[in-house]
């Protein structure tokens, strides 16, 4: 009897509300590796499993933006304890899906890790920082305090498929948003493992929701969305065209970006587009920390 044995081959599946469902479409694609090799197929996510995303990430808003900041870093911090352990698993898919050498998937994926801890820690300091007492003239307090934007699409950066996912999500979160993700086109399989780090950590369902896709499809839909109340188009550069029908208006030369900024226009919506592309490994600074927070102020009279 032989001792060779059959292959478990993974299933990829969307991450919305806490499960993992396949797309309502049905579709999949082929993921493959830089030389081309087949890795996967990943789920084809549709406008409608985008408009499921976006209604599970204002559910989970409430509860989310209304837990302490110290909460928040103790849940992310747990994700990072997570990633940790699951570290060989992200290093081979970044590996493959970056055309790198394992070493240097293995820093990528360790950058990844420490950047997750570090806007955690970010949790409870992000008040003192973006807020304050202001000077007025009165007998009044003029305090003004951050909050959470709402529910925030996310459009992953399509070459760093893991470092460059975690720098654009983790902001994001840290602050009380909620997030719709639409995964790297190219490289999906770190977002879709990720989402079963979240999935399986204290992170409450609803507060990440992961598609894979054709960003040219998921993404207008996202943008013209009137419940998702902000935008990170990290990912619109590079993003391949191509619907349903592998025909939807979008070719190599089309300014995604742009069109995707038109589209948002159609609400009071806050749109972020990096001017050039960003170097993920560098340090992150506080622009993405801050870009997705609104500043409340109250007057209260002095001696009431």
């Amino acid at each position: 009897m032989s001792d060779a044995r059959l292959s478990v081959l993974k299933t990829y599946k969307l991450f919305v509300g806490g499960k993992f469902p396949r797309s309502e479409s049905g579709r999949v694609y082929e993921v493959t590796d830089s030389k081309g090799k087949w890795l996967a197929n990943a789920p084809e996510a549709s406008r409608k499993d985008a408009r499921d995303a976006v209604v599970a990430a204002r559910k989970a808003f409430g509860g989310w933006s209304g837990a302490t900041a110290y909460n928040r870093g103790q849940i992310l911090y747990r994700v990072a304890e997570m990633l940790e352990g699951r570290r060989e698993q992200f290093t081979a898919e970044v590996a493959a899906a970056e055309g790198l050498s394992k070493a240097k998937a293995a820093a990528r994926v360790d950058a990844a890790v420490d950047r997750w801890v570090w806007y955690a820690g970010w949790s409870d300091k992000v008040a003192q920082v973006a807020g304050g007492a202001n000077p007025v003239a009165g007998p009044y307090f003029n305090l003004s305090s951050p909050e959470p934007t709402g529910v925030v699409a996310v459009l992953a950066p399509q070459e760093s498929s893991f470092l460059g996912l975690v720098s654009v999500l983790a902001p994001v979160i840290v602050t009380g948003n909620t997030a719709v993700v639409v995964a790297s086109e190219r490289a999906p399989l770190p977002a879709l493992s990720l989402a079963e780090v979240l999935a399986t950590s204290d992170v409450p369902g609803g507060v990440v929701n992961v598609l894979a896709g054709r960003t040219a499809e998921i993404a207008p839909s996202l943008a013209a969305h009137q419940d998702v109340n902000a935008i990170d188009l990290a990912g619109a550069a590079g993003a391949a065209g191509g619907g349903s029908d592998g025909h939807d208006g979008h070719d190599g030369n089309t300014d995604l970006g742009r069109e995707l900024e038109v589209a948002a226009a159609g609400n009071l919506k806050r749109v972020l587009r990096p001017d050039t592309a960003p170097d993920w490994s560098a340090d992150p600074g506080t622009e993405r920390l801050f870009a997705f927070l609104e500043t409340k102020t109250v007057w209260h009279p002095v001696g009431a």
